[in-house]
């Protein structure tokens, strides 16, 4: 098995694996789109952000500690991780993805691609 089809079932085992699906809230003006979803629990490293083509995948694993010597006798989040995957239009313009991550909120903004910003066209007088 080649490194390339190692890697290509490794993606496809995440994506088939159980994960929650962080909420996400889209803000949409005139320079782009600001999302925000919520992943409690997971680490800035433990974070995954990828554009593949249109595609935007974003993920994280969860890190939640028990003090040693102890153990949870009720847990509500029993997955592992998060995991939202996005088509992104032709007008926004994925090379230019800033991202940040603050207690537990990752904020993403992708901005509109220059051919689908409004533009003043000048008017010629005879």
């Amino acid at each position: 098995m080649s490194e390339t089809s190692a890697a290509s079932k490794n993606t496809d085992a995440r994506r088939n694996e159980a994960v929650l699906l962080p909420p996400v809230d889209v803000i949409e003006d005139p320079s782009g789109i600001t999302l925000y979803a919520d992943m409690p629990g997971v680490p800035k490293d433990k974070l995954e952000l990828e554009v593949e083509g249109d595609t935007l995948t974003i993920g994280g694993t969860v890190a939640l500690t028990v003090p040693q010597g102890m153990e949870a006798s009720h847990a509500e989040v029993s997955l592992p991780g998060y995991r939202r995957v996005f088509t992104l239009s032709k007008e926004l313009d994925a090379d230019k993805v800033s991202a940040e991550f603050n207690h537990g909120v990752l904020r993403l903004h992708i901005p509109r691609a220059e051919h689908a910003k409004p533009r003043r066209i000048a008017v010629q007088v005879d």
